[in-house]
């Protein structure tokens, strides 16, 4: 089982260290749209690959930030059903739907967007957009994020399970009320 945590910790802190990168990937978003707006609008001039550049970035945004979501159990959920569970089969329950739904999800996505991927990389596919760009780095951001959400996913597993049999402190509950509110802020 000491093994199996240490993977789940690297598997953390790299999917720490790419959920805090991708947030710049957002004021590069910001910066691409607001200047392209200013020049569109001020001396009308635009460009499709302008915007196709924008929906890249929000696009990995958004995949690259589920794994880093889930991390920080900040993913979708019925709270007012949950909370009135104990922390307990709170986890149990993380536990068993991240093995019969997550991880079977992730990894049929992350199947499929291999030759999705790969059939766009290999035939060099273009947007139809007029000056428009490559489409696989916007493939190969899909595949990347399943892949990464996961591995995500087996790290929560394996975090809930050492936690649910007492091998492990959860590492979120080391965090008081003011520190969990602070870090949801941030």
């Amino acid at each position: 089982m000491a093994i199996l945590i240490a993977v789940s910790r690297i598997v953390d802190a790299v999917t720490g260290f790419i959920g805090r990168w991708v947030s710049w990937l957002l004021l590069a978003a910001v910066l691409i749209s607001s200047g392209n707006a200013i020049l569109r609008k001020s001396f009308d001039i635009s460009s499709n690959a302008w915007l196709e550049v924008q929906w890249y970035l929000y696009g990995t945004v958004f995949m690259l930030a589920a794994a880093y979501a889930l991390l920080k159990n900040e993913h979708v959920r019925i709270d007012i059903l949950s909370s009135t569970w104990s922390k307990r089969t709170r986890d149990i329950i993380d536990l068993v739907l991240h093995a019969i739904f997550l991880v079977p999800f992730a990894g049929l996505m992350t199947y499929l967007a291999w030759p999705w991927f790969w059939l766009s990389f290999t035939s060099v596919e273009i947007s139809g957009n007029a000056g428009g760009l490559i489409i696989w780095p916007a493939k190969l951001v899909v595949l990347v994020g399943f892949g990464l959400l996961l591995a995500q996913a087996f790290s929560e597993i394996i975090k809930r399970f050492a936690i649910v049999t007492g091998r492990m402190a959860d590492p979120r509950e080391d965090l008081s009320e003011d520190a969990r509110a602070a870090a949801r802020e941030v």
